[in-house]
């Protein structure tokens, strides 16, 4: 493992500060440790930080995350992100997991079938977007997709609740960037799921060092933009 303590030590002294102290502890900011760690978790996944990622997870399962929160965040992020952006965070996770001695594959935490996940996926959008939902996947096969994949195969697994579920969706895109629009309509998932605007400000803020000062500016103007709609 590198050591930047001696070869950046100035760098190393401001960040370390920054990131894990003022960050941290700033007063009216702060989160418990599951969900801050499970924020930067899925903001990693967002902004593609496979090196950081490596080194986040060990943190998160020692701060209390289980296998199973985290294998969740993963494959949640593939909604989002794809697989050709996540399969990388995935070996990660199970070489860390198996390094621990952690037997894989985990307990199942499907909770649909390929019967019956189109309609309770569209049930679960409606439960964070409105009863609207429920006929919103007849308008073309890809909100179909949305509402039986997204929805109905990631949404509706334990493992995560979906106040949790909703809130790394929201950290996926404010960290990618470019997805504003589907970032306040997030926005106001969370807030109709009880994620109101000052918590998501706290996490925009837990998260700000992992993505910098850009996306999360952009993030907070997509959250006040949300609480005033």
């Amino acid at each position: 493992m590198k050591d930047y303590r001696q070869t950046d030590p100035e760098f190393t002294e401001r960040f370390e500060h920054f990131a894990f102290d003022e960050v941290v502890h700033e007063e009216g900011q702060q989160l418990d440790d599951v969900t801050r760690h499970m924020a930067i978790i899925a903001t990693l996944l967002g902004c593609q930080g496979i090196d950081e990622f490596r080194l986040e997870v060990p943190r998160a399962l020692d701060a209390g995350l289980t296998p199973v929160m985290i294998k969740e965040v993963v494959y949640q992020a593939v909604d989002y992100l794809g697989i050709g952006r996540v399969r990388p965070f995935l070996d990660a996770v199970n070489d860390i997991l198996t390094a621990r001695g952690v037997a894989l594959p985990l307990e199942g935490q499907a909770t649909t079938t390929m019967e019956d996940r189109l309609e309770k996926g569209a049930q679960a959008q409606a439960d964070i977007f409105g009863e609207q939902m429920k006929e919103a996947w007849k308008t073309g096969h890809i909100n179909r997709w949305l509402a039986a994949n997204c929805f109905g195969d990631y949404y509706t697994r334990t493992g995560l609740d979906l106040k949790q579920r909703e809130m790394i969706t929201f950290c996926f895109l404010a960290a990618q960037g470019g997805c504003e629009p589907q970032l306040t309509a997030h926005a106001k998932g969370n807030m109709n799921l009880g994620n109101d605007r000052d918590f998501l400000i706290r996490i925009v803020s837990q998260c700000l060092p992992y993505i910098g000062y850009p996306r999360s500016l952009n993030a907070v103007t997509c959250i006040n933009k949300a609480a005033e709609e």
